[in-house]
C-alpha cells in the first residue's frame, strides 16, 4: 500500500513538474530597454496541438503607447494590441522542451517572426526568440511565468 501510494505521489510531482516545463500558461514579458514588466500574455495550446498567445494586460504607464497595432499588416491591423494573438502556431519538437515552427507579433513595430520557445529555470522562465530566416538572427527576450 505505501508503495503504491509512494509510485502515484512520484508520478504526480513528475507531471506537475513536465506541466511547468511547458509553455502553456501566463507570462510576463519584459520591455528591452527598461527592463520592465511590460505585458502579460497568455499561451494555450489549442485543440490541434499547436499554441496560441493573447495579450491579456499591458503593465505599461505610458500614455503615448499606441492601443492598436497600427504597423500591423495583416487581419490584425489597427486592431486593438489587448486582446491580440501574437503567437500562433508552434509545436513541442520532438519531446525536447522546445516549442518552434510558429510565428510571433511584434505589435510595437507590426512585424511577424518565426518562433522557438524555450521553458527554462524549471519552468519558471521561459526564453522567447523571434528570428528571420536562421535563429541566429533575431533575439531572445526572457518572460516569467505568472502562474
Amino acid at each position: 500500500m505505501i508503495k503504491t501510494t509512494l509510485t502515484l505521489s512520484l508520478g504526480l510531482l513528475s507531471l506537475a513538474a513536465h506541466a511547468q516545463m511547458s509553455p502553456v500558461g501566463l507570462w510576463r514579458s519584459i520591455d528591452d530597454a527598461t527592463q520592465q514588466p511590460k505585458a502579460e500574455i497568455r499561451i494555450s495550446q489549442t485543440a490541434a496541438g499547436t499554441l496560441s498567445g493573447v495579450v491579456e494586460r499591458s503593465l505599461q504607464n505610458n500614455p503615448n503607447t499606441e492601443p492598436n497595432c497600427t504597423l500591423c499588416t495583416d487581419d490584425r491591423k489597427d486592431k486593438p494590441k489587448i486582446g491580440m494573438e501574437i503567437i500562433r502556431g508552434g509545436q513541442q519538437s520532438d519531446g525536447k522542451a522546445v516549442w518552434e515552427g510558429g510565428k510571433i507579433l511584434d505589435p510595437e513595430n507590426g512585424k511577424n517572426y518565426s518562433l522557438r520557445l524555450t521553458p527554462i529555470d524549471g519552468g519558471k522562465k521561459l526564453e522567447v526568440r523571434g528570428f528571420i530566416g536562421a535563429p541566429i538572427l533575431g533575439r531572445t527576450q526572457t518572460w516569467i511565468r505568472v502562474q
